[in-house]
């Protein structure tokens, strides 16, 4: 039996998870090393960032639990709160890329924020230490989307694939299913 999918070719709650564990980790890898390499995170691209510090668990934890035998409606509840957390985060994904398009203005937070100054001299040196990281501002594109339109997608898939894995599979006899043995009749 595969993992990912079932014999009626939809996804498993398992593979589910497993599939969002994988892509979830792979894209915050990435956004790690693209701040490695120097490219700074805006305030909105911290905040999307959120969504995969809770999904990842909670697909691991997910994963586990179908993987055990947890009872149907505890793996079913993990998936659709994945499925929730990836499509909110796919809304402001599109909103983050439709700021750096110009659709609409962005948060106050992107244009930086200081402590009031006492003097003219502490008001210099703030300046002189800001660095406010643009949300308007795409710091890369590739294939013409900017790292927040990738993130939308990558966030509106992943919530696609956890919603997939919730639906309800066939019941067979003698088929276990999330932890719960169907007796032939």
């Amino acid at each position: 039996m595969s993992v990912v999918r079932s014999g009626t070719g939809s996804m498993t709650p398992l593979g589910a998870a497993v599939v969002v564990l994988c892509i979830a980790a792979a894209t915050i890898g990435g956004a790690w090393a693209f701040q490695a390499a120097g490219y700074a995170p805006c305030e909105l691209c911290l905040e999307e960032r959120f969504a995969y510090y809770a999904g990842i668990p909670l697909a691991a934890l997910v994963a586990l639990a179908a993987a055990r035998g947890a009872p149907r409606l505890l793996v079913a509840a993990g998936l659709v709160l994945i499925a929730l957390i990836f499509a909110a985060n796919a809304v402001l994904g599109a909103y983050h890329a439709g700021i750096e398009w110009g659709f609409w203005p962005g948060p106050a937070e992107c244009t930086g924020s200081t402590k009031p100054a006492t003097s003219f001299e502490e008001f210099q040196r703030q300046l002189k230490g800001l660095t406010v990281v643009r949300c308007d501002a795409a710091a890369i594109r590739i294939a013409g989307l900017s790292l927040a339109g990738w993130n939308a997608l990558v966030s509106l898939g992943l919530a696609i694939v956890a919603a997939a894995g919730v639906a309800r599979q066939p019941v067979r006899p003698g088929r276990v299913l999330y932890g719960s043995r169907m007796e032939s009749q």
